[in-house]
């Protein structure tokens, strides 16, 4: 059971968005139905306002874990998915609902602008993501086409709003993107690495070009991100996968301002959760780059990362996702540690440090989730 701690750290009032799904637009709406969205859990803890239990939404909380989800996968590919808005909505909501979980996150994937883009992209089996057409050049910089959002990537707004209306009322729905460094390493290595030589080249070899390419990927991220707004969802989380393969000083150069102008250029009225793995070396930067959550992987401690960024900030994490595999006491008992180190102070979402691992048994993540409604429940008597 555990206390809290009442820490005044919202430096901002975001007003509420209005959604009306049947112009994909935000409309007025009742002042009951605005009430359900910022008095939920999930919203109140990234404003860091205390609440009366812990809330909890996992990475990749819709995925092949979930027999449904498999079933689906079994009749259609994961673009076809994406691109599919019936289905992904359908699993978003089913994820929610199955889990019990405090906020639904939109089945989408963070490549889908570039693929818009005219690169080429695969998800090849057992390889993930490939693609075809990586950019290396100032001329393949130019040759990226202009994404026209409601064109190329309506299906994804589409989805929104549907999954929206399929939602219970107090449930949040996350919008998401991958961040202009992450996207550009996709760009440049042609799909996944290890060592990222290929990007880290580029910005040394060729600063030009790659300032070049960034400018271009905050452009798309950023009318991407404010049209996922416009569709309805109430917050958003910015994915920087990749972006803990750099040194704090290439970090600050190549990345923090481009990170920034993204968040600081989305429409005002969602919280922003700004996310990235492996970056304990980097959470001081990330904070001067933008969001209302930080969000933490499993490798640092919650209480010291949380103390190093500031308390005027909400954070989210950090179960190491491997802890799924192991059985339910462990679970429950890794679970407990992460919610001692938040010390019931306001502003913590419960999360994994990652995405869900396809091999996880959905019954422990069921319990995680129970589990962590248990044991935050006490946080305060608001």
């Amino acid at each position: 059971m555990l206390g809290w701690l009442t820490v005044a750290c919202w430096t901002r009032k975001l007003p509420e968005p209005e959604f009306d799904k049947s112009k994909n637009a935000t409309k007025a709406v009742s002042g009951s139905q605005r009430a359900l969205w910022r008095d939920s859990v999930f919203i109140k803890a990234c404003k860091c306002q205390p609440v009366s239990y812990t809330p909890v939404w996992l990475m990749r909380q819709a995925g092949r874990f979930m027999p449904e989800y498999r079933h689906i996968r079994a009749k259609v590919g994961f673009l076809e998915l994406c691109k599919s808005p019936d289905l992904a909505a359908e699993v978003t909501v089913m994820a929610q609902e199955k889990l019990g979980v405090d906020a639904a996150i939109i089945f989408a994937d963070i490549l889908l602008p570039l693929e818009a883009m005219g690169v080429g992209l695969e998800y090849a089996k057992g390889d993930g993501p490939v693609i075809f057409n990586p950019v290396h050049l100032p001329a393949d910089v130019a040759r990226l086409a202009h994404v026209e959002i409601e064109d190329s990537l309506g299906f994804v707004l589409k989805a929104i709003t549907i999954a929206r209306s399929q939602l219970n009322a107090r449930i949040p729905l996350i919008g998401f993107a991958g961040a202009p460094f992450t996207l550009a390493s996709y760009l440049i290595e042609g799909g996944s690495a290890r060592h990222f030589d290929k990007t880290k080249s580029l910005m040394y070899t060729n600063p030009e070009c790659w300032h070049a390419l960034m400018e271009r990927l905050v452009d798309v991220t950023t009318r991407y991100l404010n049209a996922q707004i416009a569709a309805g969802v109430q917050a958003i989380q910015l994915f920087d996968s990749w972006v803990g393969c750099l040194a704090q000083e290439d970090y600050k150069e190549f990345v923090l301002p481009y990170t920034k102008q993204v968040i600081t250029t989305l429409n005002q009225g969602v919280p922003v959760i700004h996310f990235g793995t492996p970056t304990a070396h980097l959470l001081e930067l990330m904070r001067q780059a933008g969001g209302d959550v930080i969000g933490l992987d499993w490798r640092c401690n919650l209480d010291e990362a949380w103390r190093r960024v500031g308390y005027d900030v909400a954070v989210q994490g950090n179960l190491d996702p491997v802890v799924l595999l192991a059985e339910p006491a462990v679970i429950k008992k890794q679970a407990a540690r992460v919610l001692q180190q938040a010390q019931g102070r306001p502003g913590h979402i419960f999360n994994l440090g990652h995405g869900v691992l396809p091999n996880t048994p959905f019954d422990h993540v069921r319990f995680l989730v129970e589990s962590v409604h248990e044991l935050g429940g006490q946080s305060s008597d608001a």
